[in-house]
This record gives C-alpha cells, structure tokens and sequence, in this order.
C-alpha cells in the first residue's frame, strides 16, 4: 500500500487536533466538517479498505470497531446520538485509501444522507 496522509498523521508528520486515541486508533477533527462535531477514526493498524478486513485478524477488527466508538463517547456524543459513515471505494467518495471512520454528530442529522 502506498503512504497517504492518514499514514503522515499517525506518525504525526503533519498536525492534526486530536480528539482521542488509545492502542488501536487515532482520532482526529475533520479539516472539512459537515456536522458540529466531525472526527475521522483511523486504525493503527492500516487497512485500505473494507476487503482487507476479509485476511484480517478479527480480534483487531473488532479492537477497531469498539474504538471508534469509544471515541464517540470521549467527544460527548453518546447520549444524543450519532452518525458513523465509512466511504469504501471510488463511487463511495473515499479519497484517502485508508480506512477511516466518520463520526457525525452534535445536531440532528437527516435521511437520507445522500
């Protein structure tokens, strides 16, 4: 897999306002929010996307998969609810192939999203 700027972030290259992060993830504000509260949720462990969770260590999925949200809580977001999207693929809009968590929350969000 080629570095990306997720990759560049995590090794902390280039700053990012940090929202969370524990053994698994970092998670950081979005640059570009689209709700009050916006805040991607990478894995330490690089996966591109959805497919390379099939030859993954499951454990380590589901280690991700808790953090995030984990994340959700540190940031306040647990008790009014909130929006978590993965964009996998072109044709799904992910722009960095690196799989990463939007997390959206901090008004009422509607449906559907697009």
């Amino acid at each position: 897999m080629s570095e990306t700027l997720f990759d560049k972030i995590l090794r902390r290259d280039i700053p990012a306002k940090v929202a969370y992060e524990d053994e698994a993830v970092l998670a950081f504000h979005d640059i570009a929010p689209q709700a009050p509260i916006h805040i991607l949720v990478i894995p330490k462990k690089k996966w591109a996307r959805f497919a390379d969770f099939r030859a993954a260590d499951p454990e380590a999925v589901g280690q991700y998969m808790i953090s995030v949200a984990k994340a959700a809580q540190h940031v306040g977001l647990e008790a009014g609810g909130y929006r978590v999207v993965f964009n996998n693929g072109k044709d799904a809009q992910q722009t960095v192939d690196y799989i990463h968590a939007h997390i959206l929350g901090g008004r009422g969000l509607s449906w559907p999203p697009g």
